[in-house]
């Protein structure tokens, strides 16, 4: 069954005109006709049975006939602070982590990253990764579109973020550390705030480690091996799943 997304919110029995988007793929893509049924969620989260009721080239208008329950969102708020890799990975990672239920991703200028976002290619970046989060964010049945943003200082992100801050340490890894990313997800409840730093390929700096340290950030290891930088995030969430979510 299809899910879209409201730009509006809406309640039981409501009927909506749908956006040119929704309607176009839907009905010209999809080839829905009235009768056909679909899932809504509006503005707040709520999602909806909908039955298209009419579509004509003027507007396309659908009847919220039923409430639904949904436990497609993982119980914390987990946002991915990641430092800008190279070429276009940037739409893989946003793609792939709303998939796995990220809440928020974080791109900053990272000591060690080779590529730079400059001037006002930085706003339509972010618009075509929102547009790449919420077509993941459809295709995976989110309740929630994640929120795309750049910063170029780390120091911004991580003295502005209430809630556990782990780092993705490579050096860890080798260390043979393996038993504090477990440790630490196990000890987040339901409704917390959670965040993640990831370097870019180059890894993250001395400088970097000793700010993200003096703020309670906390190293852990991924598993014994070393994973790509696009590769870590969904080894994060898939942990994050397995002990949080899957347990709760």
């Amino acid at each position: 069954m299809q899910h879209y997304f409201l730009k509006q919110p809406a309640q039981l029995g409501a009927s909506v005109d749908l956006n040119s988007d929704i309607s176009r793929h839907w009905v010209k893509v999809m080839r829905a006709t009235p009768g056909d049924h679909a899932e809504f969620v509006d503005l707040n989260g709520n999602l909806f049975l909908g039955q298209l009721q009419t579509s004509t080239d003027e507007k396309t208008t659908v009847k919220l006939v039923e409430n639904l329950d949904s436990k497609s969102e993982i119980p914390v708020n987990v946002t991915l602070i990641m430092g800008l890799p190279k070429q276009d990975k940037a739409d893989w990672i946003v793609q792939k982590t709303t998939e796995m239920g990220v809440s928020e991703v974080i791109f900053f200028a990272a000591d060690w990253s080779v590529a730079q976002w400059k001037g006002n290619r930085i706003d339509k970046k972010l618009e075509r990764l929102q547009k790449i989060a919420a077509g993941a964010a459809e295709q995976s049945h989110r309740l929630k579109i994640p929120t795309i943003k750049y910063e170029k200082s780390l120091e911004n992100i991580v003295t502005s973020f209430s809630g556990r801050l782990l780092v993705a340490y490579e050096e860890a890894a080798k260390q043979g550390e393996k038993s504090e990313l477990r440790h630490q997800l196990g000890e987040v409840n339901s409704g917390d705030n959670l965040a993640v730093v990831v370097g870019p390929e180059g890894g993250i700096s001395p400088a970097e480690i000793q700010l993200l340290e003096n703020n309670n950030g906390i190293k852990v290891g991924l598993g014994p091996r070393i994973l790509r930088t696009e590769t870590a995030p969904l080894y994060f969430l898939a942990a994050v799943s397995t002990i949080i979510e899957l347990n709760s």
